[in-house]
């Protein structure tokens, strides 16, 4: 590590198949928490390249714990965190409502490292406890179309560098690694991102996979459809950037969208947006994003048509009834 360090330090980067392994070891239990938190800081003060993340995301990958869901064809909505807005969980509450409209979905997540609510926090405040146990995962697409995975669980390096990421306390290259490593590997993903740096990356990355795929980036650098700004999405039919107002949606402000300072909190934000009595600028970024998740899986729908899907799943119930079904099927 103290060589790799130095060759870092002198502005050099890492081989596809150099940092493969420096993650494998990593796992492992080879490195200590301060040369951890050394190395991950080199990528705080220089942009990670192509061959890094790729490397990175193999180790990872070739680690996992597989989970054979291919039947199911779902797909995940994920941020990479990292933006410091601490928003409420707007990922998380967009997959109950893809779920609602009924359509399939295995999300991964995490706790929250860079904000008060990841995923998994809001999850579990609701009494569901994790598993790696496929048969419960299918049990639970077949009922309410979701179906829940926690990094750390199958992800053993994410589980090694965690107390070292939440001790920093700021975004880290794992932020970036998280929506690549979902081990089942979706063919369809919303990604948000947290700059326009991050979505060329990613978009690059996408288009050696052929997956179907939307990177999307609020202007302001939120990282998911925020409505505080326009934003620029990224997909296999090139790059656009979209006001609100063309989509029908008024402008939100950075305040509307706050998670509040705990878990609890953050949790009845989210509660809230599934029983359709959120405030209209928190309920419109679920909307949205879950617009663009269904766009993700059927590319042919309009938006118009899209954004009413995900409306009308909230309006109606079905994704308040799909949380609790979850809930139910997994506690």
């Amino acid at each position: 590590m103290k060589n790799l360090l130095y060759r870092l330090f002198e502005h050099n980067s890492l081989g596809r198949e150099e940092s493969r392994d420096v993650l494998i070891r990593m796992a492992k239990g080879e490195y200590n928490h301060s040369q951890i938190a050394a190395f991950i800081t080199v990528y705080l003060m220089r942009s990670i390249t192509i061959d890094e993340l790729s490397g990175f995301r193999d180790a990872l990958l070739e680690m996992r714990v597989p989970v054979d869901l291919d039947d199911y064809n779902a797909i995940d909505i994920v941020g990479t965190g990292g933006d410091n807005k601490n928003t409420f969980n707007i990922s998380t509450a967009a997959c109950f409502t893809v779920a609602g409209a009924g359509y399939n979905v295995v999300k991964h997540g995490n706790y929250g490292a860079t904000s008060v609510s990841g995923a998994s926090n809001v999850i579990e405040a609701h009494g569901v406890k994790f598993t790696t146990d496929i048969d419960q995962m299918k049990r639970s697409l077949d009922a309410c179309n979701i179906a829940y995975l926690h990094a750390p669980f199958f992800n053993p390096a994410l589980k090694e560098v965690a107390p070292v990421r939440k001790a920093l306390g700021v975004r880290t290259f794992f932020n970036m690694l998280g929506p690549l490593v979902n081990p089942i590997i979706p063919k369809r993903q919303l990604l948000g991102v947290y700059s326009l740096k991050i979505g060329r990356l990613y978009n690059y990355m996408y288009q050696q996979t052929g997956i179907d795929y939307s990177v999307v980036n609020s202007l302001d650098g939120y990282d998911e459809i925020s409505l505080t700004d326009s934003f620029k999405i990224y997909n296999k039919f090139g790059e656009t950037i979209i006001s609100p107002e063309e989509l029908g949606f008024k402008r939100a402000k950075e305040s509307d969208l706050f998670g509040g300072d705990t878990v609890e909190e953050a949790s009845a934000i989210f509660d809230s947006v599934l029983d359709n009595t959120a405030t209209e600028p928190q309920k419109n970024a679920v909307i949205i994003n879950a617009a663009y998740g269904i766009n993700t899986i059927d590319s042919a729908k309009c938006m118009q048509d899209c954004v009413a899907e995900a409306r009308e799943s909230i309006e109606s119930g079905k994704a308040m009834k799909v949380f609790k079904k979850f809930v139910e099927l997994n506690s």
